[in-house]
């Protein structure tokens, strides 16, 4: 018997520099925080949060989206792994709007694009981490 899940709890990107990618995901997204360690937390609040690795974990809708500081290496799609990460967004207008706010930012991205069962907008973050909104067809 299959194992019964409904939706993803969480997404967990490594990332290089938490300064910057915390800025790009901040300014891009909007997201706000869930979980991160206080400047001012004792060492039984930095021990419970270790988990965190000095990132952050933001809220997404029902899941959570973390960003992880650790990585030394370039992120690659084509390695085993993350192929990107896909937001779901209400409409191809929503696409369009967003492609604009990239553009004033001078975040380079593709084109929205029609793939048949609705509209993507693909771009990367900071580390080359391959990211994508995607608008339902109808």
């Amino acid at each position: 018997m299959p194992i019964p899940t409904r939706s993803f709890a969480h997404v967990r990107l490594t990332v290089t520099d938490i300064d910057r990618s915390r800025a790009f995901y901040d300014d891009v997204f909007g997201l706000p925080v869930a979980f991160e360690v206080p400047a001012d937390a004792d060492d039984a609040t930095r021990e419970q949060l270790a988990f965190l690795y000095g990132g952050v974990i933001y809220a997404l809708g029902d899941q959570l989206l973390g960003l992880r500081p650790v990585s030394t290496d370039s992120f690659d799609e084509d390695r085993t792994g993350l192929d990107h990460v896909s937001f779901a967004v209400d409409s191809r207008a929503d696409l369009d709007a967003a492609a604009a706010m990239l553009d004033e930012r001078g975040i380079a991205h593709g084109g929205v694009k029609d793939i048949g069962a609705g509209a993507i907008l693909e771009f990367r973050d900071p580390d080359g981490i391959a990211l994508e909104l995607f608008a339902r067809a109808g």
